[in-house]
């Protein structure tokens, strides 16, 4: 009788790289806050999937009260 297979267990973020990684739009640290990535200047939250931060503009999710990402530009300004 074989095994049941089990998922794979998803990798841990490793906080140290919190030292080097930066916003790709605002180019602000970035805090851990659970599965996410959050930029200090803007708020946008990144992802981490399979332990791996996915740092792409178009994958972030945009802060509550942000409707668009244009929005979040023209807050920044230049």
């Amino acid at each position: 009788m074989s095994k049941p297979s089990t998922p794979p267990r998803a990798r841990p973020f490793d906080p140290s790289l919190l030292d080097i990684l930066r916003c790709p739009l605002t180019k602000s640290p970035l805090t851990l806050q659970g599965q996410e990535l959050v930029a200090t200047v803007g708020g946008l939250r990144y992802p981490i999937r399979d332990g791996i931060p996915v740092l792409l503009v178009d994958e972030a999710i945009l802060p509550t009260g942000v409707n668009s990402l244009a929005d979040l530009k023209a807050t920044l300004g230049p």
